[in-house]
């Protein structure tokens, strides 16, 4: 297993990380506990010391069910990380009342990495004004919280507000070779190193849309490392950093378990050459995009409540990525039918205000055609 320094901290953590957001689930949705256990132990046998949960995963079933497993191990031997859900917390009371709620889930005295969950902008700010970041601290004090960060979903120039107004132990971002300039992207990723602030990485893999490639896609990788798993390459890819310590993956299967140990066992960082490769597999990926729109929002808001760049959002990342759960999931799950793309009448305002001269009317068409046809 590879293992990075954290140097500011003293703390050697497994490249692996055990992200406990993505177990296997049983028919009804609760978590499959016999495969999950045999995973995790599976992982920790092989080095894995890093463990991530959060108190809203799996409907807040991930957190008692970590604890129960990592019971049987001495606790020092490995690293716990968890979340304070921020969106939950409207005073330092109610920071108390879930932490303590979690030392309870998890069965332990204390966390080894506390991160303030899900952070932007707004939230941050808030948590600050209500004292909750100086409770935090003093949690840290009294050694309840061994290090503290935070996780970040924002753009850029609200990664460095939050990054810089104080200093931090570590910090956890979404970073992978299709989104360097999304969210705190490689930008953000220089700021931690210039900062000395150790990184951990989360959507390495950006939700499993970079293990999904059409042949002609996955074969420029085959080209290289024919055995090599599409995994791999993404995972290598942000472990060739070196202030990148832990790069969690939400594992689901034993198979994405003994991919990944294959991959951290010997960890080789990725050459020139393959720096290269996944660029050329970057620009390959980006030109399956069907239309220009750049999110810009100046065709909104549509009269008839159609959510113009999230239906074209859905259409471009499901041609890239071949991902048809995917698509399916979030143009018939996560988006309201009347924000749909066939709710269009066709009126043509979203044209007139478009920058991208985009077909918007015909495009919008197409988005439902294709979501239908899956």
């Amino acid at each position: 297993m590879e293992y990075r320094k954290m140097e500011n901290l003293g703390v050697s953590a497994s490249l692996l990380g055990f992200g406990c957001m993505r177990f296997p689930t049983m028919p009804n949705g609760e978590i499959d506990e016999g495969r999950a256990e045999k995973m995790m132990d599976t992982a920790i046998a092989a080095g894995v010391n890093y463990i991530d949960t959060a108190y809203p995963y799996h409907g807040g079933k991930s957190e008692p069910f970590v604890g129960k497993v990592l019971k049987k191990y001495p606790r020092g031997s490995f690293y716990l990380a968890t979340k304070l859900p921020a969106w939950l917390v409207n005073s330092v009371e109610d920071a108390e009342r879930i932490f303590n709620e979690q030392l309870a889930r998890l069965q332990t005295d204390y966390i080894d990495f506390y991160l303030l969950h899900a952070m932007n902008a707004g939230r941050y700010d808030d948590l600050s004004r209500l004292g909750v970041v100086e409770w935090a601290e003093k949690k840290k004090a009294e050694g309840k919280i061994k290090y503290l960060g935070f996780s970040f979903h924002d753009n850029y120039g609200a990664f460095e507000h939050i990054l810089t107004d104080r200093k931090w132990d570590f910090c956890q971002i979404q970073l992978n070779y299709m989104d360097t300039e999304v969210q705190a992207g490689l930008k953000g990723y220089e700021l931690t190193e210039k900062l000395g602030v150790p990184l951990v990485i989360m959507e390495p893999v950006k939700g499993g849309s970079l293990t999904t490639f059409a042949d002609d896609i996955a074969n420029m990788f085959r080209s290289q490392r024919p055995d090599a798993s599409l995994a791999s390459w993404a995972l290598r890819y942000v472990g060739t950093m070196p202030n990148v310590k832990v790069v969690l993956s939400g594992m689901s299967t034993e198979e994405q378990v003994a991919d990944n140990l294959k991959t951290f066992d010997q960890f080789e960082p990725l050459s020139d050459a393959e720096q290269q490769l996944v660029k050329d597999v970057v620009a390959a990926v980006k030109a399956r995009v069907k239309n220009g729109c750049t999110n810009c929002r100046y065709c909104m808001p549509c009269p008839f409540g159609v959510d113009i760049p999230r239906n074209f959002s859905i259409w471009n990342n499901y041609a890239m990525y071949g991902n048809a759960g995917g698509a399916k999931w979030n143009y018939y799950h996560e988006m309201k039918p009347e924000n749909r793309a066939d709710q269009c009448k066709k009126c043509g305002a979203c044209e007139k205000a478009c920058p991208q001269s985009i077909s918007i009317r015909d495009n919008l068409a197409q988005v439902h055609s294709c979501m239908e046809s899956l």
